[in-house]
């Protein structure tokens, strides 16, 4: 690695907010377009269903309901075929993170071609689709394990940026990274709303685009530090 390049731990920060501002946008789309369906941030499908058992007008529960199954479903996939590797990124990681790439262009191609406002049980196929891919992300997020980064919900980063605050006595620890979480989940759904006005398809094509990048730049820092790794092993420097 050159003196010049950035740090690979800082690295996975930036990708790790890509993908949080990537759920703002994916959010956006299902809870605006898609009959009020949040497709990564599932706390709020546990609340949505929460009022709609109780019989709360008009709330969806079928989708909301469906988009949690199917999340628990990607981080499970994710999780198996993740178990046996390091923590980091390896080979394992760019395989589902290409995975959430292909899978939500599939979706964007399809929303693109298909009115899925028009029947209830397309619009539930692209929630769960959507819902599946951001399970996988989240798990593959979490064994990278940059602190503070879970790319699906901010709630946690919230928390610690103000109960850890040089306000309330402590020494903000993170602050930085939690801050731009924050802000870019935020502007995520900005982005993720104003897209609507294009239509359904722009946010998730936007979403495969980042998801995309983020699995070349990761994958190419990767292979590098493993050629790297494998010339010094092969190539020791002699003791004088």
């Amino acid at each position: 690695m050159t003196r010049s390049s950035v740090p690979t731990d800082r690295l996975h920060l930036w990708l790790m907010l890509a993908l949080t501002f990537s759920t703002g946008v994916v959010d956006a789309v299902g809870f605006l377009g898609l009959d009020r369906v949040f497709t990564g941030n599932m706390t709020g499908n546990v609340v949505l269903l929460g009022m709609g058992f109780a019989g709360a007008a008009d709330l969806p529960i079928l989708r909301p309901a469906l988009a949690l199954v199917f999340f628990m479903v990607g981080a499970a996939l994710a999780g198996r075929v993740l178990r046996r590797a390091p923590v980091g990124w390896t080979g394992r990681t760019t395989i589902t993170l290409l995975a959430v790439s292909l899978i939500a262009a599939a979706l964007a191609v399809y929303v693109l071609f298909v009115d899925v406002t028009a029947e209830e049980v397309l619009g539930s196929i692209t929630t769960s689709g959507l819902a599946l891919i951001m399970g996988v992300q989240a798990a593959a997020a979490k064994r990278l394990k940059v602190a503070e980064i879970t790319t699906v919900v901010v709630t946690s980063t919230i928390t610690g940026l103000a109960s850890e605050s040089r306000l309330a006595g402590g020494k903000s620890p993170f602050w930085a990274r939690r801050a731009a979480a924050i802000a870019l989940i935020l502007a995520g759904a900005f982005v993720g709303a104003a897209s609507l006005n294009v239509g359904l398809w722009l946010g998730i094509a936007l979403s495969a685009l980042l998801s995309s990048l983020v699995t070349i730049v990761g994958h190419t820092r990767h292979r590098k530090e493993k050629k790297a790794l494998r010339t010094s092993t092969a190539d020791p420097v002699s003791a004088p």
